[in-house]
């Protein structure tokens, strides 16, 4: 018996060794892995912008208080934009004029997202914080091609406040929002708030001098006041997540304002991110929204989606583009990219914006009546 008690305490004092040395095993690989992230993200020399995908902020609502607890949270991501532009006159003489816009800091080095039009045709961009640095050394990256986006770079950045980016393609109509932005380019981080009054909008949009439009489409509406030098600042939803681009406002109504949505630019923001540098993603199809009115023009049998066709002389599938690389044909109707409806999520150029040149996503296709799934491999578009 007392072999037997013996016997099973140095069992037991093996098994308890054992267990000690497993567990401070595991604790060591879990130390090593940290480290290995650290090492990695210091020599990345970039903490990118936080996208949210644990959660979907957009069922989030606003209570009593919690409008200045999402502005206070938002707000130091948030920067005023102030440019330069000289002219030369009829008889050669110079002019400068300046204007303000607003920003979003999409890293801690000094990316900022921003519109395209705040900074069309400017000499000099200076940059001001929440808390009123001001930068002078800042260069446009990028712009969107297709859409009214830019990105900066302020030079010499570090440790800058980074927003949070939200889900455009889950909003809805009805939900709360909040607005910030370089108010009449002079009331910095002024927060205005309402709801989203639409989605899938289009819009055309002109610049601070009213010299070039730019065609908008999929924007999203809302009744938060957005008034000049609003542009460019982040429209926010409850959860403190930036889901739109502030971008512009209705000269023929009031409360009427437009944001990008956040999702249709990610690619972009990605590429840049980890670049420095990007281009927006291609498919090469000219198609048509599919709404109750075009599906009965077109006799289509389904009411959203988006429908390959073109009634001008060009072709509706861009020769040796990566759509025709795939298969896509003329009249086929694009009902969803990578599993997401084509709709009330976004457009195709939308939802394409999400990813970056060289990525292969998957079309879900009605042809003839008939679903069938193609693979495309998206290419760079070319101005």
């Amino acid at each position: 018996m007392e072999e037997q008690n013996s016997f099973s305490s140095i069992k037991k004092h093996i098994n308890t060794k054992l267990i000690l040395f497993t567990i401070t095993g595991l604790a060591l690989l879990v130390s090593i892995a940290s480290l290995a992230c650290c090492v990695y993200m210091f020599y990345r020399g970039n903490t990118p912008i936080t996208f949210n995908s644990e959660s979907d902020g957009n069922s989030a609502n606003f209570t009593e208080g919690s409008i200045a607890d999402v502005a206070n949270k938002v707000s130091p991501s948030v920067v005023s934009i102030i440019t330069e532009t000289r002219t030369m006159g009829f008889w050669g003489q110079e002019s400068t004029s300046s204007a303000a816009g607003t920003g979003i800091v999409v890293s801690s080095d000094g990316y900022v997202l921003t519109n395209k039009h705040v900074i069309n045709g400017a000499n000099n961009i200076n940059v001001i914080l929440d808390n009123g640095t001001t930068y002078d050394k800042v260069s446009v990256v990028t712009t969107d091609p297709i859409n009214d986006i830019a990105f900066l770079k302020i030079k010499d950045a570090n440790d800058l406040t980074v927003a949070t980016l939200g889900n455009s393609k889950t909003i809805s109509v009805g939900q709360q929002v909040i607005a910030i932005g370089n108010a009449l380019g002079q009331f910095q981080n002024t927060v205005t708030s309402g709801i989203i009054s639409g989605i899938g909008r289009s819009v055309t949009a002109s610049d601070r001098s009213s010299s070039s439009a730019e065609a908008l489409t999929d924007m999203i509406q809302t009744d938060a006041s957005i008034n000049a030098g609003n542009s460019g600042g982040p429209l926010v939803n409850a959860a403190g997540e930036v889901i739109g681009i502030n971008t512009a406002v209705s000269a023929d109504g009031e409360n009427i304002g437009f944001a990008i949505p956040i999702s249709s630019i990610k690619g972009m923001l990605n590429s840049i991110l980890e670049t420095g540098s990007a281009e927006r993603a291609y498919l090469g199809v000219h198609y048509v929204n599919v709404t109750p009115d075009i599906a009965k023009e077109y006799e289509l049998p389904i009411t959203a989606g988006a429908y390959v066709h073109t009634d001008d002389k060009y072709s509706s599938v861009v020769k040796d583009g990566p759509a025709d690389k795939a298969g896509v044909k003329d009249k086929d109707i694009i009902t969803a990219v990578n599993g997401t409806k084509v709709g009330a999520a976004g457009s195709v150029s939308s939802l394409i914006g999400e990813y970056k040149p060289g990525d292969t996503v998957q079309l879900t296709i009605l042809r003839d009546g008939k679903q069938m799934t193609l693979n495309v491999t998206l290419g760079s578009y070319k101005q």
